[in-house]
């Protein structure tokens, strides 16, 4: 046992056998009054008073104590910040800041009595004194304020802050304590799950469109080779052509789908296979070559000339540079040529390798930008679905860079072209 325990076990005894002489007030008082109506007794006063004192420590030591419930937590296990805690015993307000949700403690009348830190953190200073309806002044607060104080509960409502940016709450309260008039109002942060179903709702929605225009057209033509075009050889080459088109786009759809399900349940899966960027970057180049000799485009290449390996997965990587390198054919070949260059800064501070595709076509606009990586965001929708995108390309370049620890950074102007640099970890993290 160490010595700070030796000193808990102490003051316990110390506890109890206070308790003892408490609960043994009647018998010591009757014992304390004979001594006193001894006290004049003659000859034999002096052995009663010794008597009498020790019949008093022995009905405080063995008088029946009240029976005490198996759960009944001994005073000073926790420290309630009034003194008297066991060493290293947190306080309620230790206690309460380690909760990562906001909690606002208020009295009967909506005054603020404490806040925890993470309420502070949330919406700034909340000090105690304060209206808790004069900083929070939604309908929906003033109305569970209200509650509170008119009929001592409340509803939890949903409450949400606009700036400095967007948060959703569910806002709960709750009696602290018998009989006191404090109440402790808790937020849980709903933004991220309801974006996350916003992006669900958007996705299911854009996906379902994507689909059903493709299906809609196959189903018209059918429909048209079986009666008015039933006997016409050219029609029927025409529709046919058209047709298969549609499928294609159907099958690349799936497949982008298919490859965003499985990056998303692998997101937080951190790669480590060494891998070698310069042979995979080479490899794309190559395998697009004729896709840009077709559309007239010229690779301008400038890579280091040895290996330069990262962590990583090669099919993803690949993936990456595919979708970048064709998406600077399609819609930067106006320029006439698209740069393909690499930088190797694992040697300085940024600990990195820079790859950057760089258009000289008719560039992005700016608002557009923080959105081009959103599933199905298109800049121009005709001229996506001219050049046969499915508006997922960059989204599941996003997602294999953040599976990759990576980041992704975008520059352009309209009528200078646009820069996508992608920026992976030198080493293992």
């Amino acid at each position: 046992m160490s010595m700070d325990q030796d000193r808990i076990d102490a003051r316990r005894h110390a506890a109890r056998l206070r308790a003892r002489l408490v609960n043994a007030a009647p018998v010591a008082g009757t014992a304390l009054v004979a001594i006193a109506a001894t006290a004049f007794a003659g000859e034999a006063a002096p052995l009663v008073a010794p008597l009498g004192g020790a019949a008093v420590i022995a009905a405080a030591l063995f008088w029946p104590q009240p029976s005490r419930s198996r759960t009944e937590i001994p005073a000073g296990v926790i420290d309630t910040g009034t003194g008297g805690s066991a060493p290293d015993a947190p306080t309620l307000a230790e206690l309460a800041d380690a909760v990562p949700e906001p909690i606002v403690l208020i009295d009967g009348a909506g005054i603020v009595v404490q806040v925890n830190r993470a309420a502070s953190e949330a919406f700034g200073a909340l000090p105690p004194g304060l209206m808790l309806r004069i900083r929070f002044r939604a309908p929906e607060m003033q109305g569970m304020i209200d509650a509170l104080i008119s009929r001592g509960e409340a509803p939890a409502i949903d409450y949400a802050e606009r700036v400095p940016f967007e948060r959703a709450y569910r806002v709960s309260a709750m009696r602290v304590g018998a009989g006191r008039r404090l109440f402790a109002l808790v937020f849980r942060d709903q933004s991220e799950a309801r974006r996350i179903d916003r992006m669900r709702a958007d996705f299911i929605a854009n996906a379902s469109h994507e689909l059903r225009t493709p299906l809609a057209s196959i189903s018209g033509f059918i429909e048209t080779l079986r009666g008015p075009a039933k006997n016409d050889a050219t029609a029927r080459e025409s529709f046919l052509g058209i047709m298969q088109r549609q499928t294609e786009r159907m099958a690349r759809l799936i497949d982008d789908l298919l490859s965003l399900s499985r990056l998303e349940m692998r997101t937080y899966v951190r790669p480590t296979t060494p891998v070698d960027l310069v042979a995979i970057v080479s490899q794309v180049a190559e395998a697009l070559g004729q896709m840009a000799r077709d559309a007239e485009i010229v690779f301008e290449i400038s890579l280091p000339p040895g290996p330069v390996e990262v962590p990583g997965n090669r099919d993803e990587l690949i993936q990456i540079f595919q979708n970048l390198i064709e998406n600077a054919i399609k819609y930067g070949g106006e320029g006439g040529r698209v740069e393909i260059s690499m930088e190797d800064r694992r040697a300085s501070s940024e600990n990195e390798v820079a790859v950057t595709i760089r258009d000289h076509g008719p560039g992005i606009a700016e608002e557009h930008i923080p959105r081009i990586t959103e599933r199905f965001y298109r800049v121009d929708v005709e001229t996506s679905r001219a050049t046969k995108g499915t508006g997922l390309g960059l989204a599941i370049v996003k997602h294999i860079v953040t599976r990759h620890d990576a980041r992704l950074t975008i520059k352009s102007e309209l009528g200078q072209g646009a820069a996508f640099t992608v920026h992976m970890p030198g080493t293992v993290h």
